[in-house]
């Protein structure tokens, strides 16, 4: 069929129904070889021209270059409509469906847009792009559609604001970066998917020195990733403010192609592990400001929480973050940790009600081992090494923090203490019980720390050693309400520290 041909029959079908337009009327083929990008986009641009309405793909497979969305048009897939991307990188700008500068427009239905991405192999073969990527819109739906087989990001919200996405599915490992949604948009709502993929799940991108992340709500979603399940970062120039993330489950990915992670990173038995299952990055100088994470269960995971401050670009701030409700079992040996760069804290953060599974298997020596700075790294749980010298949760140059009513378990023997602090200043560890560590290792490590309340510790368990305080500046170290009658040593004094350093007050013993 000729371009005129379809064309005509394009303008005649929407001159009596503008806002219904099935692509077939304009000669779209749904036999997943013929190329039907102008007669998509014909029916596209003609809809937009009639104030608007929805382009039906019906049931079928359609092979096609970028479909660009416009201003008031709902592109529907029905069931069973596959938009199925050319294996031609060249011909495509930005995604299979790009909208650029539009607004009021959707894409909804319980089709698939499928990327072909597996014949586009990274990073060999040049060019490659989303199966959806939203730029400068607004006013934007994208409801209950399949995209898989992403030649790189999924689907990606760039600098936009008003978005919704709800019900929709993701299920692509086709390359080594297939990140799930990648959001750097305000004004962001996204609910009810199930992400499957290779790279980072859920990512919150700050790409623009002048463009803030902010107003971003994520709830009810199941998410499995080879790498992390929920990032803020890499890119963090601008900055994340108020977000909040909600009620979802992360386990690990159904398929590890691309990242052999048990021959990657000693302690690893299996490849397919999510790397974090929280990773909260600053490190290009831009800021974090009130960010609330609650009601979250993780499997298959190696490293629970993941905090970082860093300068790889320039420094930044990290503060008023709120972490609750965590249940996690972990399989490697890099613990949770928050960590800042000496003269850049992590500052305001509040962790409680907190259950946490740990692998166990470390040793003394890794309890031990100095922990490199790392300041300009690019960030990721295993910056410092496979491993980290606290089988819990490990705290360096951060001031304010709480921690309360939290619990770590073993699931073999480890030689490293429970917590670590390091640096640390105006610090509130409360109602917790964590399981001893063997080779007789104190259940807190304190390095040149101050002002750090530990209290409302009570185990049934009893431990050799609960507190071991380190360094001449440590001081302002207080002990209140804890019951230490299975703690054969309370307090052991290493480095220098002072006596004057710990009170004791009102514990049972």
């Amino acid at each position: 069929m000729t371009i005129c041909r379809c064309l005509l029959i394009c303008l005649l079908v929407s001159s009596v129904h503008a806002d219904d337009v099935n692509v077939r009327d304009c000669g779209a083929v749904g036999d997943g070889q013929t190329l039907c990008t102008e007669s998509i986009q014909q029916a596209i641009d003609r809809c937009a021209d009639t104030s608007g309405g929805t382009v039906t793909v019906p049931f079928g497979t359609f092979l096609t270059n970028t479909i660009f969305l416009k201003s008031n048009v709902n592109l529907h897939l029905a069931k069973g409509a596959v938009l199925l991307g050319s294996t031609d990188s060249r011909a495509f700008r930005r995604a299979v469906v790009y909208a650029d500068g539009i607004e009021n427009a959707a894409i909804t239905g319980l089709g698939t847009i499928d990327g072909q991405g597996f014949k586009t192999h990274y990073p060999t073969s040049g060019p490659r792009h989303n199966n959806i990527c939203l730029f400068k819109s607004r006013n934007i739906r994208v409801q209950d559609v399949t995209l898989t087989n992403a030649p790189s990001w999924v689907f990606r919200i760039q600098q936009c604001d008003g978005v919704m996405v709800r019900g929709v599915r993701i299920y692509s490992f086709a390359n080594e970066n297939n990140d799930g949604i990648d959001i750097d948009g305000k004004n962001v709502t996204i609910s009810d998917c199930l992400i499957d993929c290779d790279d980072d799940a859920m990512c919150l991108k700050s790409d623009e020195p002048e463009f803030l992340v902010e107003n971003v709500a994520i709830s009810n979603c199941v998410i499995a990733s080879n790498c992390n399940a929920i990032k803020f970062g890499t890119a963090s120039h601008c900055g994340f403010r108020n977000v909040s993330i909600s009620n979802c489950t992360i386990r690990r990915p159904s398929e590890s192609v691309h990242r052999p992670w048990s021959q990657k990173i000693q302690g690893v038995t299996r490849d397919d592990t999510v790397i974090s299952g929280v990773a909260l990055e600053v490190v290009d100088g831009g800021f974090m400001d009130q960010v609330t994470i609650s009601n979250l269960s993780m499997t298959g995971i190696q490293t629970p929480l993941f905090i970082r401050l860093g300068s790889r670009k320039g420094r930044g701030t990290l503060q008023n973050v709120v972490i609750s409700g965590i249940a996690a079992t972990n399989e490697s040996l890099i613990t949770s940790s928050i960590t800042g760069i000496p003269g850049s804290y992590v500052e305001n953060v509040t962790i409680r009600d907190i259950l946490f599974r740990y692998k166990g298997t470390g040793t003394l020596a890794e309890a031990n081992a100095p922990v490199p700075e790392k300041e300009t790294a690019y960030p990721e749980n295993r910056m410092f090494g496979y491993s980290l010298p606290a089988y819990g949760l490990y705290v360096r140059h951060v001031k304010n923090l709480v921690c309360e009513d939290f619990r770590f378990t073993l699931q073999a023997p480890d030689a490293r203490p429970a917590v670590l602090l390091e640096d640390c200043h105006n610090l509130r560890l409360s109602g917790f019980d964590v399981a001893p560590p063997a080779e007789g290792q104190p259940l807190v490590r304190c390095i040149e720390s101050t002002n750090v309340t530990l209290s409302g510790y009570q185990s049934a368990t009893p431990a050799a050693k609960f507190l071991v305080v380190e360094g001449e500046s440590s001081a302002h170290i207080k002990l209140a309400g804890n019951d230490f009658r299975g703690i054969q040593t309370v307090v052991e004094l290493e480095d220098g520290a002072e006596p004057s350093a710990v009170q004791e007050m009102q514990n049972f013993q």
